[in-house]
């Protein structure tokens, strides 16, 4: 078996200014719309088995923010938070998408949240994994070690650390081969991790940083997005966006059921695949 047949699904493709954002666009247009966005070093290919589940009862979209995935890797954009939100929001608008089911992981948190508080009244629920949207007390050493002058491109586009890395040290359960190579294909050379890099520099640590004042606004907007309904999915075992951050979201957003998978690390599709869609299928049955 290859990666390419775990992903069996036509790569669409949407104009930006800076370049083109592939994505996936599958199911009836007139149904009720899931919208799936990743983080890093993850592309659409985290959704897979999300858009395989439900195509044929709701549409399912699924980008690779630009330097990610199939997308254009332009190598003198911003690659900020505030920018890849604006991408999103521009391919929302585009495809004029409604009665969203926002699903978001990792560095999707804050660029999903933070393109839906554009315009909330597209989005009817959230599903929320293992990701953030305000100030992380503090950042794993193995991350802030990719930051490092010269040894963090080094190793994040030169050895390809973080990716690979990130194929192993994500789940508790392991990924089979032609999922890792899945997760990889795209980062296959010095200019295709152009994205991997930047998103780790633009991680916000204090109020200098160009992404801390677009951190804090998409935080002081949650409280818009309070009454929607929807789910936490949580692997706890999770270093990096530990159970800290899944409480934080208890607590921000009130009517998210709360699911934390215990036996789940930081891709818990991965690692808690079947749960997690039985309760997302659980979820979406329920009217908004």
């Amino acid at each position: 078996m290859s990666w390419r047949s775990l992903y069996p699904f036509p790569s669409r493709s949407f104009e930006t200014p800076a370049g083109r954002i592939a994505y996936l666009d599958e199911g009836p247009r007139e149904a009720p719309v899931l919208l799936c966005v990743h983080g890093n070093p993850t592309w659409s290919f985290l959704w897979r088995d999300v858009v395989a589940e439900f195509r044929r009862s709701h549409r399912v979209v699924a980008l690779d923010h630009l330097g990610c995935g199939l997308s254009d890797k332009p190598q003198g954009w911003s690659y900020r938070l505030a920018d890849h939100a604006s991408n999103l929001a521009r391919l929302v608008a585009h495809l004029d998408l409604r009665r969203v089911t926002l699903l978001v992981h990792d560095w999707g948190g804050p660029i999903g949240l933070g393109a839906a508080l554009r315009e909330p009244d597209r989005v009817e629920r959230l599903v929320v994994t293992n990701t953030g949207a305000f100030p992380a007390p503090a950042i794993p050493l193995r991350i802030a070690v990719c930051r490092l002058p010269l040894l963090g491109p080094l190793a994040v586009r030169g050895f390809n650390a973080f990716s690979r890395a990130a194929t192993f040290m994500t789940t508790v359960h392991g990924l089979p081969r032609p999922v890792a190579e899945g997760y990889l294909y795209p980062y296959r050379s010095w200019a295709d991790r152009v994205a991997v890099q930047r998103f780790v520099e633009d991680i916000p640590l204090d109020p200098g940083h160009p992404s801390w004042q677009t951190l804090l606004e998409i935080e002081a907007g949650l409280p818009r997005l309070a009454d929607r309904p929807g789910l936490i999915l949580w692997g706890e075992r999770d270093w990096c966006f530990t159970p800290w951050f899944r409480r934080e979201f208890e607590r921000r957003l009130p009517k998210l059921r709360s699911v934390p998978f215990a036996d789940a690390g930081h891709l818990v599709l991965e690692d808690a695949r079947g749960r997690a869609l039985e309760r997302l299928r659980e979820a979406l049955a329920t009217p908004a």
